[in-house]
């Protein structure tokens, strides 16, 4: 099978939620035997160097990458609201890439055509004049729920306001884009019922696969055994907003109560405002070389979102290596998880803090919420079961779309 991926960002280093998704489906589609083909956005927001690429990677993934500014330039936002279109999916638009997707669908002829994102979903048209093939959209997310959760979040009204806008246009632009898809790859169950309901083309929900003999376990306690931890990019506004509120809210509970913890943020992108806070034994250390390492060697993960869509890879990442989890409903969505056993949902502050301070106090608890995590992992989200069920999804949209001419 010939397969293309779009994709809004490289794959390749996957440092963020995003890459690290498309890059398990893509070495997993080509770990089975099939020929991929990778043409992604490069942007000022995920800059990558062609030449930092390994050899191999862009030999087996025929991987290009198409600059577009995805800069927000105020002129352009105004232009686009003025028009009644969305903002968020108008930056992908790009004459360039166009181009070479075109050059791409005449040079070869491929089974499949996967939109990794709704931002690919412009390409649409282009893909349907210069090719036969299956059009899947792999969601991450349902993008316009992340925007409305934030815009319900934002306390300034004109923010507020302009947030709930943009919430909108892409609530029309996503919902009309899914009746122009072949297929629906949604990466929870929760999601795959919204698209359900506004496409009439099969869905699926196929989750974010890891391989987990590649998560090595530690056979001693953690380095750093009396911190809390959080690791994510935090140029994702849910991020930011969640570790904000959790610092504000529930880091001083916590701190009256533990006053020997630290709490531990690492990730890229980390905003002045936390890389100047002053919070009691709050230690920010960005980027950080290995993100196993470093969940290996801290104590509890916790995940305090409070918008956002789809499913948190940096929380299958903790479990895979067998750590105790707290995080919020919002958090924990599209993973199969029960409550107290796999990982701790927590909404309130008082929540947290109690959350925090009982794995604290009991270490042999949070070992044992790890293991069952762990034994989640390997059951639920190993990465060549999730690529058996795409491909079986992939034949199908073909058999369908071959009874059809």
């Amino acid at each position: 099978m010939k397969l293309l991926f779009l994709c809004n960002k490289s794959p390749y280093p996957a440092l963020e939620g995003g890459p690290m998704a498309m890059n398990s489906m893509i070495e997993g589609m080509i770990e089975a035997g099939h020929q991929v083909k990778v043409l992604a956005v490069n942007s000022e927001k995920y800059h990558i160097q062609a030449q930092d690429i390994p050899s191999d990677y862009r030999q087996k993934t025929g991987i290009e990458l198409i600059h577009i500014d995805l800069r927000i330039k105020v002129w352009d936002a105004l232009m686009t609201m003025l028009a009644g279109r969305s903002y968020h999916v108008e930056r992908f638009i790009s004459a360039t890439f166009k181009e070479k997707l075109i050059q791409l669908l005449h040079s070869s002829s491929y089974d499949v055509v996967q939109l990794e994102t709704l931002f690919m979903a412009p390409y649409i048209p282009v893909i349907r004049k210069h090719s036969k093939a299956v059009i899947v959209l792999r969601a991450h997310n349902i993008e316009h729920l992340i925007w409305e959760r934030i815009a319900d979040q934002t306390r300034f009204f004109p923010k507020r306001w302009y947030i709930r806008h943009l919430a909108t246009t892409l609530k029309q632009f996503e919902l009309n884009s899914l009746r122009s898809m072949d297929g629906i790859a949604a990466i929870t169950r929760k999601d795959a019922q919204f698209f359900r309901q506004y496409s009439s083309c099969p869905v699926i929900d196929i989750p974010f696969g890891v391989s987990p003999e590649k998560y090595l376990l530690s056979d001693s306690t953690p380095r750093y055994p009396d911190t809390i931890f959080h690791i994510g990019a935090m140029n994702w506004i849910p991020n930011e907003e969640g570790i904000r509120w959790f610092l504000e809210n529930v880091w001083p509970l916590i701190h009256h109560r533990l006053p020997k913890l630290r709490f531990v943020l690492a990730g890229r992108f980390m905003p002045s405002w936390l890389l100047q806070q002053s919070f009691p034994k709050v230690e920010v250390v960005g980027e950080v070389p290995d993100a196993q390492e470093f969940i290996r060697d801290h104590g509890i993960a916790v995940v305090p979102l409070l918008s956002g869509s789809g499913i948190r890879i940096k929380i299958i990442e903790a479990m895979a290596l067998a750590k105790a989890v707290i995080t919020t409903e919002v958090g924990a969505e599209g993973i199969f998880y029960t409550s107290g056993k796999h990982l701790f949902i927590a909404h309130q502050p008082e929540e947290f803090a109690d959350a925090v301070e009982q794995l604290i106090r009991q270490p042999e608890t949070a070992s044992q919420m790890g293991h069952q995590a762990r034994l989640l992992v390997e059951e639920m989200y190993d990465h060549r079961r999730i690529i058996d069920r795409m491909l079986l999804f992939y034949k199908e949209l073909i058999r369908k779309q071959s009874k059809l001419k």
